[in-house]
């Protein structure tokens, strides 16, 4: 098998695995009872806090515990926005943004919320004056990701912040998913950051909501004592202690793992660039684990199943997004409808081969030239 949707989820890394099972086995109490087991409990995910803490240079009670970044952006978004909706109405966002962020905000939209969507610039990066000028004093919530999940594109995440930061009643949300584990990166300038552990070989089903403690939100779910007041529910020792254990080896030699990644992402670039009707989608803002590519005239979900069937697995939108024919990612960087309507995503890992980059091209010019010569 050759796989090529890391974007999509990871494998689970076999070390996080064993940390969860032996959390299972050991540590049984609820870590909200006050026996000595409960005592116990509550002490381990103290420890795993505090090195979620170091890692991303937070607080740790900046950390919430969440199901995975759909819950902490809804959170994020919906929390803010009904905490501070005396302030104002306004929100901005792009059209980058995944789908969890995307369709709270359109939410909101019914409730009476007014939303800009800031101008990108020719990378398909954010505007700086463009959003400056955006804001009012009504603006309560700037949303924006920090690497889009289909094309790869990272944001200005500092400078926006600054910005944003210079208006007292506004705060800045970022879905950090696509970047946290890959690439290092900076949360200060952030008030609010969502991620989940799935994308750097961590178990499905935790994450979190990095929340600043000037922020004060509105929790989705009410009712019964967590690790806090913001998220309710008993919590989930082995997988938090899993999360902090996938979190510390994504961080081991980061630098290096990004600069393998490059390479890799050079080699297939040089590869595919020989392909008449190849349009590369990604661009030199783009993240190297992430390469969107297009083929015109051919369906992404045609290619998909075309390699398939050679135990090949890519991905044509982000996993999580509807299944409009077009993409609004790549169009928005591209303004290419052609290209946004036949794109699919390649995406890498500093656990993928030459060999494997090389079996995929052997078997991508099969299918190309068989899927080609039908149009």
């Amino acid at each position: 098998m050759i796989y090529l949707d890391y974007s999509a989820t990871t494998k689970v890394n076999d070390e996080v695995l064993d940390t969860f099972i032996k959390c299972s086995k050991k540590f049984i109490g609820n870590p909200n009872s006050l026996h000595l087991l409960g005592v116990e409990s509550k002490k381990i995910i103290e420890l795993a806090t505090k090195q979620i803490a170091s890692l991303l240079n937070v607080n740790e009670n900046e950390i919430i515990y969440t199901s995975g970044a759909s819950e902490s952006n809804n959170m994020a978004i919906k929390g803010i926005c009904e905490k501070y909706k005396n302030r104002g109405n306004h929100i901005i966002t792009t059209k980058l943004e995944h789908s969890s962020v995307s369709m709270p905000i359109n939410y909101l939209k019914e409730l009476g919320y007014t939303v800009d969507y800031v101008k990108l610039d020719k990378n398909g990066q954010v505007d700086l004056e463009n959003l400056q000028e955006l804001i009012t004093d009504k603006t309560i919530l700037v949303s924006v990701c920090a690497v889009n999940s289909e094309v790869g594109i990272l944001q200005p995440i500092e400078e926006i912040g600054n910005i944003v930061s210079n208006y007292k009643k506004c705060f800045f949300h970022c879905d950090v998913t696509q970047a946290i584990g890959k690439i290092d990166i900076d949360l200060c300038k952030v008030d609010l950051a969502s991620f989940s552990a799935h994308k750097f070989y961590g178990i499905k089903g935790i994450g979190c909501l990095i929340k600043k403690e000037k922020i004060d939100i509105i929790p989705l779910i009410h009712g019964g004592k967590s690790t806090s007041i913001y998220r309710s529910g008993t919590p989930a020792l082995p997988l938090i202690v899993s999360l902090s254990k996938a979190l510390r080896l994504s961080y081991e030699n980061i630098t290096q793992k990004e600069k393998y990644v490059h390479k890799l992402n050079k080699y297939l670039k040089e590869k595919l660039d020989k392909y008449d009707k190849v349009r590369i989608n990604s661009n030199d803002k783009s993240i190297p684990h992430i390469l969107n590519i297009s083929i015109i005239g051919v369906k992404p979900e045609t290619m998909l199943h075309a390699l398939e069937k050679y135990n090949i697995y890519i991905s044509t939108k982000s996993a999580c997004s509807s299944s409009n024919a077009k993409s609004e990612a790549v169009y928005e960087v591209t303004k290419n409808e052609q290209s946004a309507k036949s794109s699919i995503r390649i995406s890498l890992s500093h656990l993928t081969t030459i060999n494997e980059l090389d079996e995929f091209i052997k078997y991508f010019d099969v299918c190309y030239n068989e899927l080609t010569f039908l149009k």
